[in-house]
């Protein structure tokens, strides 16, 4: 039956040419409709059980150092004001006068009651001329009163002096030598008035300001009329925090360097404030410096002082960066991931900057280029070997 309807077919076929085209391209489009169906429904499948993964992008590699630890030097900067250790400033020690000549100048060198400026003393040489001629009034009149007394008791004897009238030649006599030795008093105050005249040193030492000009009148009232440095001693006044402060002692070496010059100057610490300023949390330490003619009072400087040796790991200074939270490292941990390390900076010197503390020296540091590293970014550690 089924041969019967084949043939029907072939014939109908073979009858109408054009159907037989218009049948066979019906089948092709359902075969190939099905085939994209089923290849559609594989992926979709597939596709939902295994999503593609991308290829990861390789570590960066970074230089890592090992520090280690070495001896250096615990040291502690600070600024400060120079200045004389003992200033003097030097006023009019008399009453005064019109200033005839100034006889030194800043920067001189004077020793101890050396004349720095004279006083014009007329007037008081004129007082003292005065004294002296009152002595001399005086002790005559001492000697007559005595003379008058010895005739006055060679009398007594012959009855023609009473008893009364040698009291009162007695008190005449004693007077007149009272007289004498107020007048030789009142003309050593004027003799010492006198040498108080002139503007003397008072110590051996550098001057280091003058404010008096010839033809001056000055006066017990007049400000200082110069400032010497005693000796000519400088000290540099350094501010350090209470921490910082503790550390000090007297007679460490200090390292100063006044701003704007490049020499620095060696001293040591004399003195350390015994108390702290309840507003900053800072205590002043005096340093004593030799005189230089580089070092100048009331400029400033900054001090270095070399507290206690200790060891302490030492990296270069690309190696420590720093931000508003304070300095810091970027290190590579045991899984090859960044980490961020807070630590604080001692003394910088040729060698690299001392790590006083947040190391201990066997950790792995990233020598350059954290300024571009993030803390948990995976890297290629490249260990740097010591030349």
């Amino acid at each position: 039956m089924n041969y019967d309807t084949g043939a029907w077919q072939d014939d109908a076929d073979a009858a109408n040419p054009d159907g037989a085209v218009a049948g066979r391209r019906r089948r092709l489009i359902i075969v190939f409709g099905a085939i994209f169906v089923v290849i559609a429904v594989l992926a979709f499948v597939f596709g939902r059980g295994h999503k593609a993964v991308a290829p990861a992008a390789p570590a960066p590699t970074v230089t890592v150092v090992v520090p280690g630890r070495v001896s250096v030097a615990d040291s502690i900067t600070a600024t400060g004001t120079l200045q004389a250790k003992r200033d003097m400033p030097v006023g009019v020690a008399g009453e005064g006068g019109m200033v005839s000549r100034v006889l030194v100048d800043a920067g001189d060198w004077v020793r101890a009651g050396q004349t720095l400026a004279a006083v014009d003393p007329a007037v008081q040489a004129a007082q003292t001329s005065q004294m002296q001629a009152q002595i001399s009034s005086a002790q005559a009149n001492a000697k007559l009163a005595q003379s008058q007394l010895d005739r006055a008791q060679a009398l007594v004897s012959r009855g023609f002096i009473s008893k009364a009238d040698i009291d009162s030649r007695t008190a005449a006599r004693d007077a007149a030598g009272a007289n004498v030795k107020l007048a030789q008093a009142q003309y050593r105050e004027m003799s010492a008035r006198l040498s108080r005249l002139d503007i003397r040193a008072p110590a051996a030492g550098l001057v280091l300001t003058r404010n008096i000009e010839a033809g001056q009148i000055i006066s017990s009232g007049s400000p200082a009329l110069f400032r010497i440095a005693m000796d000519g001693i400088f000290e540099m006044q350094a501010r350090l925090a209470e921490q910082d402060l503790a550390a000090v002692r007297i007679g460490m070496p200090v390292t100063v360097t006044p701003i704007g010059g490049t020499q620095s100057f060696t001293g040591s610490v004399w003195q350390v404030s015994p108390i702290i300023d309840p507003t900053s949390r800072q205590g002043v330490v005096r340093i004593q410096l030799a005189y230089n003619a580089a070092l100048r009072p009331g400029g400033f400087a900054t001090a270095s002082l070399s507290a206690q040796r200790t060891t302490a790991p030492v990296l270069p200074e690309s190696a420590v960066l720093s931000d508003a939270q304070g300095n810091y490292v970027y290190m590579v941990d045991g899984t090859n991931h960044i980490v961020r390390r807070s630590v604080k900076v001692g003394d910088v010197s040729d060698t690299g900057v001392a790590v006083l503390s947040g190391l201990q020296g066997d950790e792995r540091v990233v020598y350059s280029a954290g300024a571009f590293l993030n803390p948990g970014e995976a890297v290629t550690p490249d260990l740097k070997r010591n030349n």
